[in-house]
């Protein structure tokens, strides 16, 4: 007997994920094995019991989708990441192979896609959605790595630390979800606005939705 495949779920709705966990119950071969809502979980969760696919919104708290398949991407594990998104804009889906998804998919595909983009992404294969040009990918596939360049200046965490700051966190509230101290996060405030030329709340905000740290409708 062949052995299910193993996913995760990773939506900030709950909702959403269980009428994805349900769908999926009907999908002879696979298991769903856990669920998250939060970007900074899914990406522990892979870490320690790395599954065959992650079903991955761009959209999460405390670590945007994007950042996290960068990351798992850099874990080299088998772990095949299936991009969800409410964005149809062929630019989200070139932003998202281009951190290391296998796959892009719009949460108003049927659910004939969602199994056939799973099928694809689990035997290797890339999947995007039908709904979105592959050539208006491709070029802005060839521009990608300009997209998000001015996140290049800083580290990781500060690139996590600006994502939550920009939601609205404070320091000690960041540094306690971060398991740091205050003074650590008061330290990568000062270096972000610094490396960033920024200095307000509102323009740290600006700069996070244009480089896919937070959606537009933040706004």
């Amino acid at each position: 007997m062949t052995a299910r495949r193993r996913i995760l779920l990773a939506d900030d709705h709950a909702l959403v994920r269980a009428g994805i966990r349900a769908l999926l119950q009907a999908l002879p071969g696979y298991e769903v094995v856990g669920e998250t809502g939060s970007g900074i979980d899914a990406l522990e969760a892979v870490r320690r019991r790395p599954p065959d696919a992650i079903l991955l919104d761009i959209t999460l708290p405390g670590l945007n989708g994007l950042e996290v398949a960068a990351r798992i991407a850099r874990l080299e594990v088998p772990t095949r990441v299936l991009m969800l998104s409410m964005h149809t804009s062929p630019e989200y889906a070139a932003r998202a192979f281009a951190a290391g998804a296998a796959g892009y998919l719009n949460k108003d595909s049927a659910f004939d896609e969602l199994a056939a983009a799973l099928d694809a992404v689990c035997a290797g294969r890339r999947y995007l959605c039908s709904a979105i040009d592959p050539e208006l990918v491709g070029e802005f596939g060839r521009h990608a790595g300009k997209v998000g360049a001015e996140l290049e200046v800083l580290t990781p965490r500060q690139r996590q630390i600006l994502q939550l700051m920009t939601e609205g966190y404070g320091t000690r509230q960041i540094a306690e979800r971060l398991t740091l101290s205050v003074k650590t996060v008061e330290t990568h405030r000062a270096q972000i606005m610094q490396r960033l030329g920024i200095h307000d709340i509102p323009g740290l905000v600006r700069f996070a939705i244009r480089n896919g740290l937070l959606p537009s409708e933040t706004t």
